[in-house]
């Protein structure tokens, strides 16, 4: 199996070459968000209030860190359940968020959206936070502090291992294998 190895900020030229399947590791920036910090996005924009980040190009991973060990940058870091932030989907995209990773499958609604936007969705391993945690060389919160492991961390990677599960094009791994 091949692996791509892509950098962020992302662009829709790298997106146009990825397919579902694809093996790909991240390299750069990424952002953890979760539930919380999803549904508060989400109000900021209704209330047409600041952000905390600028998510133009960026890749959002739903996770949030257990607590770091001394001399790491963060503690074991695995994906949460991707279908909670369904309902958030459109907004992010509509911010400029460019690829997804989390476990799980999406909702219709939502492989119909990345297939819009020309944004993708990968799946990354769960139960293997302390694997993921490893491909972190630097963690800061950058948004809602308050809300822990919860809070928006911009996270620096290193060769971060990702599956493409849903593409631009609207293919689908998990609907392939069955």
């Amino acid at each position: 199996m091949k692996t791509i190895n892509i950098q962020t900020p992302l662009s829709t030229d790298i997106l146009q070459h990825l397919t579902a399947g694809d093996f790909i590791t991240i390299s750069g920036t990424i952002y953890t968000a979760r539930d919380r910090a999803h549904k508060t996005i989400a109000e900021l924009v209704a209330q047409q209030k600041p952000l905390p980040i600028d998510f133009t190009n960026t890749v959002i991973y739903y996770a949030g860190p257990s607590p770091t060990p001394p001399g790491l940058p963060v503690g074991a870091i695995g994906p949460t359940t991707s279908y909670r932030m369904d309902a958030y989907t459109d907004i992010m995209l509509s911010l400029g968020v460019r690829m997804f990773i989390g476990k799980g499958w999406r909702s219709q609604a939502v492989k119909q959206l990345l297939v819009t936007h020309k944004a993708v969705y990968c799946a990354t391993f769960g139960g293997a936070a302390a694997y993921l945690a490893q491909c972190v060389v630097d963690a800061q919160i950058v948004g809602f502090e308050e809300f822990g492991p919860e809070a928006i961390y911009k996270l620096t990677v290193e060769k971060f291992p990702v599956i493409v599960i849903n593409d631009i094009y609207g293919g689908d791994l998990y609907a392939d294998v069955q």
